[in-house]
């Protein structure tokens, strides 16, 4: 679930509108294009003066090196010993245009907002061997998800993000239903059965 997701200039005007601290290398290198685990990204996290824009590394990498976990499931986090230590002190937001989830018939769909530019998907990150890495949470999907796929990421409100980084309202966060999203299928097979 959510394996790949993507990024284009134009969010980066709406994430200045929350984010006070923007190194323009950052805006340079990473808002465009595709973002596979393992690639550095930005992602938004919470500093003495606010929110701060930075990058980090997507996918912990748990058994050394092996096995590469890009998700967590919010229902079960709290109860991952590898995931208490980042979902307790070092969550995260991750700033996205949209993401890609392909169905059983292998047909790519792109998830984005009917409502503005950026997703604001819920995640937290560690540190794995000197390096910082990032997983991105998700939930059960809702009815614009449910025909692709079961699972989708937490995504927040433009009014949640510091909310996020309350650890009592990050509870409540953890269980709340994502917005609608606006599905787009490159192709999508047809049934004769309904």
């Amino acid at each position: 679930m959510c394996g790949r997701y993507y990024i284009d200039s134009d969010m980066a005007d709406e994430i200045e509108k929350v984010v006070h601290d923007i190194d323009q290398r950052i805006r340079q290198e990473h808002f465009a294009g595709d973002i596979f685990p393992t690639n550095v990204a930005p992602i938004i996290e919470k500093s003495e003066h606010g929110l701060k824009l930075d990058v980090c590394k997507w996918g912990y990498s748990l058994s050394q090196g092996k096995n590469l976990v890009i998700n967590a499931r919010a229902e079960s986090v709290m109860d991952k010993p590898s995931f208490r230590n980042g979902i307790l002190y070092h969550r995260i937001l991750i700033p996205a245009s949209g993401f890609y989830e392909w169905n059983r018939l292998k047909e790519k769909n792109t998830f984005s907002r009917y409502d503005a530019p950026v997703l604001y998907m819920a995640g937290f990150c560690d540190w794995f061997e000197n390096e910082r890495r990032f997983v991105i949470m998700t939930t059960a999907a809702n009815e614009s998800m449910i025909k692709v796929h079961d699972r989708m990421p937490l995504i927040l409100e433009k009014g949640q993000l510091k909310d996020w980084f309350d650890d009592r309202k990050m509870e409540q966060i953890l269980h709340q239903v994502p917005v609608q999203l606006k599905r787009e299928a490159e192709y999508e097979q047809q049934s004769l059965f309904l």
